[in-house]
């Protein structure tokens, strides 16, 4: 285990750990607690009381921030003819069929945020559902990433359209801005994903749903939100 720096360890003291927050005041600490040189990323990790080994106790969606993540994700789309057309009017970053399949495969090539593909083209990106179903990279129906509607998938992607899903401890990890945003931004795009977390709470989840909510900058240590008012 390697010890924090000294900066962790200061940032660390203005946070009392035994304090849940409330949402603008969580992301004041995270702002204040984030000393890195850089533009630090602001994450939510929320811990669901859900099983996700059960299909019908999977939480998994996408949502458009209000305010963006501050990043422009570079969007790889599977289609052809007019759809593919379509896609480079929208600002797709890369648009292919088995040129981008093998491309993948061959070159190990990863220079992308979010993959899109029309329903047509799902027999050819199944090929690489062992290569980018790990990465969480594999397009689906309920995130809004196959569909025929091309240019509303990569203009939500490009206005800062964020997936959520269960890892195997049943915790959603997901980026809702940068530090630069200041307090008031990052509570409204935190209060935009939990939200859409609450709406897709499955018919199946018994007991508390949202166990607990942190936030934390890239290099910065969590801060507990107060999840109460979520439920």
């Amino acid at each position: 285990m390697a010890t924090k720096g000294k900066k962790y360890v200061d940032s660390a003291k203005l946070i009392d750990r035994s304090a849940q927050y409330d949402v603008t005041e969580a992301m004041d600490l995270v702002i204040k607690t984030a000393t890195a040189k850089f533009d630090e990323t602001v994450e939510l990790h929320v811990k669901l009381g859900v099983d996700s080994r059960h299909a019908d106790q999977q939480v998994r969606g996408a949502i458009v921030l209000p305010h963006g993540t501050g990043k422009t994700a570079r969007v790889l789309v599977f289609a052809k003819g007019d759809k593919a057309d379509e896609a480079r009017a929208a600002g797709a970053d890369f648009v292919g069929d088995m040129d981008m399949v093998e491309k993948i495969q061959k070159e190990n090539w990863f220079d992308f945020d979010v993959v899109v593909a029309t329903p047509d083209m799902m027999g050819t990106v199944g090929r690489l559902g062992k290569i980018l179903g790990p990465k969480g990279l594999m397009p689906s129906p309920k995130a809004g990433t196959v569909t025929p509607n091309v240019t509303q998938a990569v203009n939500e992607i490009k206005a800062g359209k964020v997936e959520y899903r269960l890892d195997k401890t049943n915790i959603i990890h997901c980026p809702i801005g940068k530090v630069s945003f200041g307090p008031e931004k990052l509570a409204d795009n935190l209060n935009a994903l939990m939200g859409a977390i609450i709406k897709a709470k499955p018919a199946a989840a018994k007991g508390q749903y949202v166990k607990s909510c942190v936030a934390a900058s890239t290099m910065g240590p969590g801060v507990k939100v107060n999840a109460a008012k979520f439920v």
